[in-house]
């Protein structure tokens, strides 16, 4: 598992429904996605885990991937960067 901190940038601004499309990208890669934060842990594939984890912005989490494509997906989309 790969583990990368993230800073969440502001999803509302950039995505219609920030937390179904993060949900949807964790989604297209086999592998499994968890969130983290203040010693809790998410799968980011599961909507009902992600809408109660609350990924807003400013909070810093960690995400782990299996695969470093969806690492690199879900911090791009959590930062708002691109």
């Amino acid at each position: 598992m790969e583990k990368r901190e993230v800073i969440v940038g502001d999803l509302t601004g950039k995505h219609d429904n920030p937390i179904g499309e993060l949900v949807q990208l964790a989604c297209r890669y086999p592998g499994e996605i968890s969130l983290l934060s203040d010693g809790h842990r998410i799968s980011a594939k599961s909507i009902m885990g992600v809408i109660a984890f609350n990924p807003a912005p400013g909070r810093t989490i960690t995400v782990e991937a299996e695969e470093s494509d969806a690492l690199d997906a879900m911090e791009e989309f959590l930062l708002c960067e691109a």
